[in-house]
C-alpha cells in the first residue's frame, strides 16, 4: 500500500520568546519527520514523503494514481486559512487522506470562528473579541485580567507571560504586537484561573483517550500558570515528567462534563478521524473550550515524550506505530 506522508518542516531554528522567531514553530523538525516516516515503513507501507510547500500540488498530481492514502500532518504555508490548503488540494485531486475536511481545518485554525460555532451550539466557551486594528474599543462585557492571542496560530505561538494583561494600556501594547508580528487579528478573552486539560479523540465515532492535565502548580515563579510558548517549548522539554499528568486526576462529574463537551465539539465541526481539544476551567471548575487542534501534533517518542496525542495514546496502551496504524485504518474505513 502506498502512503503519501504530507508534512511541513522547519527551516529556521531560532528557539526564542521573540515572536518574530516563532513563525515556523508549527512545523516539525526534520528529525520528527524522519522518525514518522520510519514508523510508517515499519508498518509495511511504501512511504512517499511530500513536503507541503508550493510544489506539493505538482508532486501529488503526478503521483495521484499511485497513492492509496495520504497521511496528512501538514500545517500549510502562508495565509490565514493555511491548514485547509492541503486537504482542499487532495479533495480536488480525489486522493483519500487522513483527518478532517478543508472546512473543519479552517475553523480549527481560526479560534474566533470556532468559538462562534461553539456558542451557536451551546458549547461552553468564553466571551471574546476579535481586534483588527490598534485603535479599538474594548467590549464592556470583557473584564481584566484578559489574555491576548493571535487568532489563527498553533503550538502556543504568540502566547507568553506578556499575553496576560491587567489593564487597558497592557492590552493595547499586546494587541499591537500581535497585529504587527503575525499580520492577523488578535483574539482577546478572559484569563481563566482554573485547571487546564488536553483531550485526544480518535476514531469514527470517536473514542476519548486518557485526559491530560497541565500541572501548573510545579511551574517556577517566572512562568504564569498557562501553557505558554515558554512553558511548552522550554520547561516541558527540560524533562519535567510530572508536568503533564495523564490520566488526569479528576472526579467523575468533571470527567463527564469534559467528555460531553468534546463530543459536542466533534459534532459541531464535523471532525473526522482524530483531533485534540484544549479546555480550561474557571476557579469554580466550570470548563470552557479554548481551541481544537486538527491536525494535532504527533511527534514520535524518539524525539520527545511530551507530544500530547502520543502521550494520551501510550497511556491507553497504544504505542506510536499502532497509533499511526489506527489513524490510517480509521480513514480507510471512511473511504470504503
Amino acid at each position: 500500500m502506498n502512503i503519501a506522508f504530507l508534512y511541513n518542516v522547519r527551516h529556521h531554528y531560532n528557539d526564542s520568546t521573540d515572536y518574530k522567531k516563532q513563525l515556523e514553530r508549527d512545523f516539525d523538525d526534520p528529525v520528527t519527520t524522519k522518525w514518522q516516516i520510519h514508523h510508517l515503513k515499519r508498518l509495511g507501507f511504501n512511504v512517499i514523503p511530500v513536503e507541503a510547500n508550493e510544489k506539493a500540488y505538482f508532486k501529488l498530481f503526478r503521483l495521484r494514481s499511485k497513492i492509496d492514502l495520504v497521511f496528512n500532518v501538514a500545517e500549510g504555508i502562508y495565509g490565514k486559512d493555511r491548514e485547509l490548503q492541503m486537504p482542499a488540494i487532495l479533495e480536488m485531486l480525489q486522493i483519500p487522506y487522513t483527518g478532517s475536511s478543508p472546512l473543519t481545518h479552517a475553523f480549527s485554525l481560526n479560534k474566533a470562528k470556532a468559538k462562534e460555532i461553539f456558542l451557536a451550539n451551546n458549547i461552553p466557551t468564553t466571551d471574546f473579541q476579535t481586534i483588527n486594528e490598534p485603535n479599538f474599543t474594548l467590549k464592556k462585557t470583557l473584564k481584566f485580567p484578559l489574555i491576548v492571542k493571535p487568532v489563527a496560530e498553533g503550538s502556543s505561538m504568540g502566547i507568553t507571560n506578556n499575553s496576560v494583561v491587567y489593564d487597558l494600556a497592557g492590552l493595547k501594547k499586546q494587541v499591537k504586537k500581535i497585529l504587527n508580528v503575525f499580520n492577523e487579528p488578535a483574539l482577546v478573552e478572559p484569563f481563566l484561573e482554573g485547571r487546564e486539560f488536553s483531550i485526544a479523540m480518535l476514531g469514527n465515532p470517536p473514542e476519548i483517550l486518557p485526559i491530560i492535565e497541565s500541572n501548573h502548580k510545579i511551574l517556577p515563579k517566572k512562568y504564569l500558570p498557562l501553557d505558554s510558548y515558554e512553558v511548552k517549548w522550554f520547561f516541558e522539554e527540560e524533562g519535567h515528567s510530572d508536568y503533564l499528568i495523564c490520566p488526569a486526576k479528576i472526579d467523575k462529574k468533571l470527567k463527564n462534563k469534559l467528555k460531553k463537551i468534546c463530543y459536542q465539539v466533534w459534532d459541531s465541526l464535523n471532525v473526522e478521524d482524530w483531533c485534540r481539544i484544549d479546555i480550561r476551567c474557571d476557579k469554580n471548575e466550570n470548563p470552557y473550550v479554548l481551541e481544537i487542534n486538527s491536525p494535532s501534533g504527533i511527534a514520535p517518542p524518539e524525539v520527545t515524550m511530551t507530544s500530547y496525542f502520543p502521550l494520551a495514546a501510550r497511556t491507553a496502551g497504544i504505542d506510536y506505530k499502532n497509533l499511526l496504524n489506527k489513524i490510517i485504518k480509521t480513514a480507510l474505513k471512511r473511504y470504503k
